[in-house]
């Protein structure tokens, strides 16, 4: 286990960020997955769900990149 150091500000963004169920390690994992990481899922649940699925899937990553960005700013 490690310890990272915060400004009480990114702190607070983070907290903002956090679902009630998660933890701050949790929500750390979940904002620092790669693109890669939600684009392989795209492909493998594309299979299952037809070719426009993976289209929607990556529309959606970007409009929560967007979201994300504008609530970190």
């Amino acid at each position: 286990m490690s310890t990272i150091r915060v400004t009480d500000e990114v702190k607070e963004r983070l907290r903002d960020l956090k679902r009630d169920d998660e933890s701050f390690n949790d929500l750390l994992d979940r904002l620092s997955r790669s693109e890669k990481d939600v684009e392989a899922i795209a492909e493998s649940l594309s299979e299952l769900g037809g070719d426009d699925f993976a289209e929607r899937t990556k529309e959606a990553h970007e409009e929560l990149n967007e979201s994300l960005e504008q609530r970190t700013e």
